[in-house]
């Protein structure tokens, strides 16, 4: 089913929209893969903030034209399926994670700003941790120090008591 020029303006301005707040771009080749399949990368994709699509390569073209991803236009032939992330790592995470599973699934390139991506550096970002793991990471720390100074002004306190606590047993054993 063929498009008409404002439904294809539409899809031009969503892409744009997308690929504006993006991080990183995957592109994907999904020959033969069966419709169950791709449904449920499209889930695991929503629920991990990735715009999933299957688009047409002349819209996201045009799409990309005038953006840092402007590069990536020599690599959109063929079927090909679109994954844009705000989080660099989340759309090669969740798409290098199934291509490991589907070998019909086939990562063919990706771009960060300015700069493109082979499918084999698509699998070392994949690789590295998302953004909420670097933070909490980075939270913990930033907490380790004063947890270790409360546990250690805790312990004075601590080791008194259970000094008082041997010695009253101690004196209770002898009256005993």
């Amino acid at each position: 089913m063929s498009l008409n020029l404002e439904q294809k303006k539409a899809a031009v301005a969503e892409i744009g929209a997308q690929v504006a707040k993006a991080q990183a771009i995957v592109l994907a080749e999904y020959r033969s893969l069966p419709v169950g399949e791709m449904t449920a990368l499209r889930k695991k994709a929503r629920e991990a903030g990735v715009y999933f699509r299957v688009l047409k390569n002349t819209l996201v073209r045009r799409a990309v034209a005038d953006t840092p991803y402007k590069n990536l236009a020599e690599k959109m032939s063929g079927p090909l399926a679109y994954g844009i992330s705000a989080d660099p790592v989340a759309a090669a995470k969740v798409l290098h994670e199934f291509a490991k599973a589907n070998e019909k699934f086939v990562i063919t390139a990706g771009a960060m700003p300015g700069a493109m991506m082979t499918p084999q550096q698509v699998a070392a970002l994949a690789s590295m941790p998302s953004r909420e793991e670097l933070l909490a990471k980075l939270v913990g720390t930033m907490q380790a120090p004063m947890v270790k100074l409360v546990q250690t002004l805790n312990e004075v306190p601590g080791k008194f008591v259970r000094t008082m606590a041997a010695v009253h047993d101690a004196k209770s054993k002898q009256s005993a």
